[in-house]
C-alpha cells in the first residue's frame, strides 16, 4: 500500500474532520460551516488514497466556494489547512488573469507556480534529513580553507599544466603531513570552541547558472550546452559563522537526489495541492450586453474552466496534472451572484458555503481566544523597546465594539478593521518607545484610555445623539 501511502501527504491520513476543525479554530473564529466543508474535503482525500487504484481514479475532489464579505477567514481557512497537512499551496486573485488574446497573466501560470512551491517544499524537507551530514562536510572543507588559504593564480602560473596534469606543487613528506594532520585538529578544536566565528577567510562558491524561460518551461544554459561549460564561481570575503551556513548550503545540495525531489514534488502537486481562487465574483459577468468588458470577464472563467476541470499544464518539471487538486473559490458576491457565473464553472464548485459577517462577540474571541491573536503580537512587539503591555477585558470590549461599528458604518473589511484600530491606538505608545536609556514601563490599556486615543469611539459615542 506503499504508492497510496505517498498520495497523502503530511498529517492528512492522522486528522479526522472533527481534529482539523479544532486545530483552525486555534486561528480562525466562527465560520463553522466553512471549516466542515474544508475538513470532510481534506479527509476525502486520505479516504480516496485508501482505494484501489482504479476506484481512485474515478473519484474528483468536490471543489468548495465560500461567499461572505473580506477579512471573515476564507483566505486564512485555505492557508492554514494546507498548512496543517504540508500541502503545496497557492492563492491567486483571479482578477489578474484576462482572456486569451488580451494583456495579462496566462490562467496556467497558476499550476507552474503552484509547482514551484511544491518543489520548494520537498526540497526543504530533503534538505532537512541531509543537513547534519553537510554540516559534517562543511566544517572539514572550512578547516581546509583556514589551514590551506586559497592561493592566488601568480604571473608564474602556467594553466597548461592544469589541463595536462602536471603537478604544480611538489608532493608533502610525511613530517609535513603529520604537521598539518596536528594543525588541522587544533584548528577544528578552536571552531567547534565558537574560537573563530569572527575570523574572517575567503570561500568560493556556485553562481546560479543562466535560465531560459521558453512557454512556461525554463531551460538551464548549461544543459544545453552538454554540461561542458564549467560552473561558474565567484569570490567572497565573509566570517566563518557566514561561510559555515553558505557551504553547509552547497554541500546539502550535493547529498540531495533532485530527480526523488521533482518526482515527490510531482506526485504531492498532483494529489495534495490546493489552489485558493481569490475575487472569483469579480470575473463574472452581470447580465450584460455582450460587448465590453463582460466579454472578457467570461473569457477568464472559459480560460480557467479547463484548470479545475482537469487538464494538463507543462512546466519544466514535466507535465502536471490538475485533475485531483483541490479548487477553493472565493468572493463577496455583493454585486454579481454566483448565478452569474457560466455554468460550466458554476457545476465545477458543488459545495457552496456562507461566510457571516463578524459580530462584536467575534472580535473579542478574536482578541482573546486565538493563538495569533493581535494584542499578543503588538505585546511581544513592544516588550522589544521594554514597554510591557496588558489589556483589560473592558478595553478589549470596547475594542470590538469600535471595529464592528466601524465596518457597519463604512466598509466591511472584517477583522483587518483591527490593524487598524490598533495601529491608531497604539501610535503614540509605538513612537516613543525605544532607545538605550529607556527604562522598563507597563502600560494596562483600560476603556477609557481606548475612548481617548480612537476617534471612532468618540464619533460613534457622539452619534447616539444624533436624530
Amino acid at each position: 500500500m506503499s504508492e497510496s501511502k505517498a498520495l497523502t501527504a503530511g498529517r492528512s491520513r492522522e486528522l479526522t474532520p472533527r481534529e482539523v476543525v479544532r486545530e483552525l479554530d486555534r486561528y480562525i473564529i466562527g465560520q463553522d460551516e466553512a471549516k466542515r466543508a474544508v475538513a470532510i474535503a481534506l479527509r476525502n482525500r486520505y479516504r480516496r488514497s485508501q482505494l484501489s487504484e482504479s476506484m481512485r481514479e474515478e473519484i474528483y475532489p468536490k471543489n468548495i466556494l465560500m461567499i461572505g464579505p473580506t477579512g471573515v477567514g476564507k483566505t486564512e481557512i485555505a492557508r492554514r489547512l494546507a498548512k496543517l497537512v504540508n500541502a503545496p499551496f497557492i492563492k491567486v486573485e483571479a482578477t489578474k488573469f484576462t482572456e486569451v488574446g488580451y494583456v495579462g497573466r496566462d490562467v496556467e501560470s497558476i499550476i507552474r507556480d503552484l509547482m514551484e512551491n511544491a518543489v520548494r517544499m520537498v526540497k526543504d524537507e530533503h534538505t532537512a534529513r541531509v543537513r547534519a551530514r553537510a554540516q559534517v562536510l562543511a566544517e572539514d572543507r572550512l578547516v581546509t580553507l583556514l589551514v590551506h588559504p586559497p592561493k592566488k593564480n601568480g604571473s608564474n602560473t602556467n594553466p597548461l599544466d592544469f589541463i595536462l596534469g602536471k603537478k604544480t606543487e611538489p608532493e608533502p613528506t610525511e613530517e609535513e603531513k603529520t604537521e598539518l594532520s596536528r594543525k588541522r585538529g587544533e584548528v577544528l578544536s578552536q571552531l567547534r570552541a565558537g574560537q573563530l566565528e569572527d575570523h574572517e577567510l575567503e570561500i568560493e562558491v556556485e553562481e546560479a547558472a543562466p535560465q531560459l524561460e521558453v512557454g512556461g518551461a525554463s531551460i538551464n544554459i548549461g544543459d544545453m550546452m552538454g554540461g561542458i561549460m564549467p560552473k561558474r564561481k565567484k569570490t567572497r570575503h565573509v566570517k566563518v559563522k557566514e561561510a559555515r551556513e553558505l557551504l553547509t548550503q552547497e554541500e546539502s545540495q550535493k547529498l540531495i537526489d533532485e530527480d526523488a525531489v521533482k518526482e515527490e514534488a510531482l506526485r504531492r502537486c498532483e494529489q495534495s495541492g490546493i489552489v485558493f481562487l481569490d475575487e472569483i465574483d469579480k470575473i463574472a459577468g452581470r447580465g450584460g450586453t455582450g460587448h465590453g468588458p463582460d466579454v472578457s470577464r467570461e473569457g477568464v472563467q472559459r480560460d480557467i474552466l479547463p484548470i479545475v476541470e482537469g487538464s494538463t499544464v507543462n512546466t519544466k518539471y514535466g507535465p502536471v496534472r490538475t485533475d485531483f487538486m483541490l479548487f477553493i473559490g472565493a468572493g463577496a458576491f455583493h454585486v454579481a451572484k454566483v448565478n452569474d457565473l457560466i455554468p460550466e464553472l458554476q457545476g465545477r464548485f458543488p459545495v457552496h458555503v456562507n461566510l457571516k459577517s463578524l459580530t462584536q462577540e467575534d472580535f473579542v474571541a478574536i482578541l482573546t481566544k486565538t493563538d495569533n491573536a493581535v494584542t499578543r503580537q503588538y505585546a511581544a512587539l513592544l516588550e522589544v523597546d521594554k514597554v510591557h503591555l496588558t489589556f483589560d477585558d473592558d478595553a478589549l470590549s470596547e475594542i470590538a465594539r469600535v471595529a464592528m461599528l466601524s465596518n457597519e458604518t463604512g466598509e466591511d473589511i472584517g477583522a483587518r478593521r483591527l490593524h487598524a484600530v490598533f495601529e491608531e491606538l497604539l501610535e503614540d505608545v509605538s513612537f516613543n518607545a525605544g532607545g538605550d536609556s529607556m527604562p522598563d514601563v507597563y502600560l494596562t490599556i483600560t476603556a477609557d484610555y481606548v475612548k481617548e486615543h480612537l476617534k471612532a469611539a468618540k464619533e460613534l459615542d457622539m452619534r447616539r445623539y444624533i436624530l
